[in-house]
């Protein structure tokens, strides 16, 4: 496991490249694109074992933090849709660079997952495939989610009283935006969200691309049926296991952090991209 900056002069990333644990060269390579926020926090343990099982397979894996997030440098209200899409193509240049040319997957969770189909669908040369893991497509609903988790996390901590806060969540379109769950979104960024919807997130048709997504979730199943009439080679996979994107993962019913069966999930399909593409 090597820490590693890399990215232009002004907007260095952080990352962390797991070579294979064999001390062998890797036969194919997987780039981890995060969620954003309080996501990223409840999934870096995930993220970080499921990088070290798959070096223990040969696969080569970067994974790294946005500009303005996690320990790269900026500040949280720097972060905007198109900055990141970037940094999602000089990851992936990092990447090449340090497996070489072999197959390489993106793997992205949320807004991770959104921003590499963006970076996949304009980069002259991406993956080889594509895991979207539970994707935001609804860009406005997804600021709802947060502002109401917000207000949740609010009332349950400090007991302030319900109403008002239910009023303010009702009739101010914005209200817990700016800093939801204590992280900061830029104005454009959130605009950038209010104009997110699914016909506005495309993907390529040089790679296939697997949507982990619960069963519920017809946005999804109605999006990727969508593309499959564009004839991009996409398919939707029931994902199973409830993950509490802004809650605490030791909640009862899930007392582990790093549970089974999504770790199995994006292990089984990581492993080999370019059978993936088959």
């Amino acid at each position: 496991m090597t820490p590693l900056t890399f990215g232009p002069a002004g907007r260095r990333l952080f990352g962390i490249f797991h070579a294979p644990a064999t001390g062998l060269a890797p036969a194919s390579a997987v780039l981890l694109c995060p969620p954003m926020g309080q996501e990223l926090f409840r999934a870096q343990r995930f993220l970080r074992v499921l990088s070290d099982r798959l070096a223990r397979a040969g696969v080569a894996v970067l994974r790294f933090d946005y500009h303005g997030t996690g320990d790269s440098p900026g500040d949280d209200e720097d972060g905007d849709m198109a900055g990141w899409q970037g940094d999602v193509a000089a990851a992936h240049a990092e990447l090449r660079r340090r497996a070489g040319a072999v197959p390489v997957a993106w793997c992205g969770a949320r807004l991770g997952a959104t921003l590499a189909a963006a970076a996949a669908h304009a980069a002259a040369q991406g993956p080889q495939h594509l895991l979207m893991w539970d994707p935001v497509l609804d860009g406005a609903a997804y600021l709802r989610a947060l502002r109401e988790a917000h207000a949740s996390v609010l009332i349950k901590s400090f007991c302030l009283p319900v109403p008002g806060l239910r009023r303010r969540l009702a009739a101010e379109p914005d209200a817990y935006t700016e800093g939801p769950l204590g992280y900061g979104l830029s104005a454009r960024l959130r605009q950038e969200l209010r104009e997110l919807v699914p016909q506005r997130v495309a993907l390529s048709p040089a790679h296939g691309t697997t949507v982990l997504a619960m069963p519920q979730d017809t946005a999804a199943q109605a999006w990727a049926e969508a593309q499959r009439a564009l004839a991009r080679p996409v398919q939707r996979v029931p994902f199973a296991h409830t993950w509490g994107w802004t809650e605490d993962q030791q909640r009862p019913g899930q007392a582990t952090m790093v549970p089974a069966e999504p770790l199995q999930q994006l292990l089984q399909r990581l492993r080999a991209p370019a059978e993936a593409t088959a």
